[in-house]
């Protein structure tokens, strides 16, 4: 998922966070409600926002996902902009993401 952060806010790009489906996958509309649970702000159609205080939970969270085997890297893992520091909270679970990818 695209992230960066500002202002001591972690966005996820709005066409990388997962999207709840009625008959969708259990583990993912989990992972969908999980994420929306502990959002700062998670509107429809736009960036999600979190802030620092759940960066900690999101990172646990992320991880038991992203070890579970269920959804893919690309859908557990936080891809930051080149050339930017990672929050050492998401070095486990976060990423360079490659040029132009941002």
């Amino acid at each position: 998922m695209r992230a960066w952060v500002e202002n001591d806010i972690l966005y996820l790009h709005k066409d990388d966070v997962p999207e709840y489906k009625k008959t969708g996958s259990v583990v993912r509309n989990n992972f969908f409600w999980a994420l929306r649970a502990i959002a700062a702000h998670s509107p429809y159609d736009r960036n999600w926002e979190f802030d620092p205080e759940v960066w900690v939970a999101l990172q646990r969270m992320l991880l038991s996902f992203m070890e579970s085997g269920y959804l893919s890297l690309r859908e557990t893992q936080l891809e930051f902009p080149q050339h930017t520091p990672i929050p050492e909270v998401f070095c486990s679970v976060g990423t360079w993401a490659g040029e132009g990818e941002l």
